[in-house]
């Protein structure tokens, strides 16, 4: 059974102002998203789901899935602030969304094969979603059984400002840990560094690996971080700017013994619109690729 790939993009709308927004990058106007599913694809995925949001079903449809519904099957599940476990009711203040694990959730239902999780506007690299594929397809002999892209942090650096990535920790390859740095950037040396929870400045290795949300599941995740999730209500639901996150839900549970995630290492590079100024070095990069022959012009005919 080929994976599916799962594409979080129910903040979409609201990051970009809505989707005539999607910021056409590549050489054609193509978005960081296209080259998602092309690579996906590519690699091996039988099937693409979106978790999106319900107020612009339409235009997603009408906008980003008919490029991809003759090249793959396409599903689409929706994310709301109000799709909680029995019991729970949302605040009538909550606007924000619960965070990128509650959107995974939503796929419950619709996925019941071994699926990876990205997000819509980051660019992965081909290689990582291979990586990711060989994962997916290998036996399991237990629930629980994860995994994670790891990310060399030296090729996920802006030159425009600092950024945040979780940083993995791991033995023998698997995942013991995943701390979020909120202010990776260069010093005068080129060193990449960061304040620590001391307050100082510290320096990590470029091949350290980090998290770029990049992960591999099988569908009893859901039943797991559906467990997760009401403990983070129980603690967290008055909060109005709570959110219930991937790496959070994933390192509780491995601290309680209950899962486990292999460490994938890429050598791809990643890269984003994490800063405007950042735009034109991620068009200069695409249009290379294309260049390159890595990518056919234009990307899907």
């Amino acid at each position: 059974m080929k994976p599916t790939l799962f594409i979080l993009a129910a903040g979409m709308g609201s990051r970009y102002g809505g989707l005539k927004q999607l910021d056409g990058l590549g050489p054609n106007g193509e978005t960081i998203m296209d080259y998602s599913v092309y690579d996906a694809i590519q690699a091996g995925f039988g099937k693409i789901v979106f978790v999106i949001r319900k107020d612009f079903e339409d235009d997603f449809r009408e906008i980003v899935l008919r490029k991809y519904e003759d090249k793959i099957p396409v599903g689409v599940v929706f994310q709301s602030t109000d799709a909680l476990p029995a019991g729970f009711v949302c605040p009538a203040d909550r606007t924000k969304p619960w965070g990128t694990n509650h959107a995974v959730l939503m796929g419950k239902g619709a996925i019941n094969e071994p699926f990876a999780v990205i997000n819509a506007d980051d660019f992965y690299g081909r290689q990582a979603f291979e990586v990711i594929v060989k994962d997916l397809m290998r036996p399991r002999t237990r629930k629980g059984d994860y995994s994670l892209v790891g990310f060399r942090v030296g090729n996920t650096m802006s030159e425009n400002g600092s950024v945040s990535r979780g940083v993995c920790s791991s033995k023998d390859g698997y995942l013991t840990s995943v701390v979020e740095r909120t202010d990776l950037s260069y010093d005068n040396d080129r060193n990449i560094v960061f304040t620590n929870e001391y307050g100082m400045k510290q320096s990590l290795d470029p091949n350290t690996h980090v998290s770029m949300n990049f992960w591999g599941f099988t569908p009893d995740y859901f039943d797991f971080s559906e467990d997760e999730f009401i403990k983070f209500l129980n603690l967290n639901i008055e909060n109005p700017k709570a959110e219930f996150y991937i790496p959070g839900c994933v390192d509780a549970l491995i601290r309680s013994a209950k899962v486990s995630a292999r460490v994938l290492d890429t050598d791809s590079t990643w890269f984003g619109v994490t800063y405007s100024d950042d735009r034109p070095s991620v068009m200069e990069k695409l249009a290379a690729l294309h260049q390159q022959g890595v990518y056919p012009t234009p990307l899907f005919k």
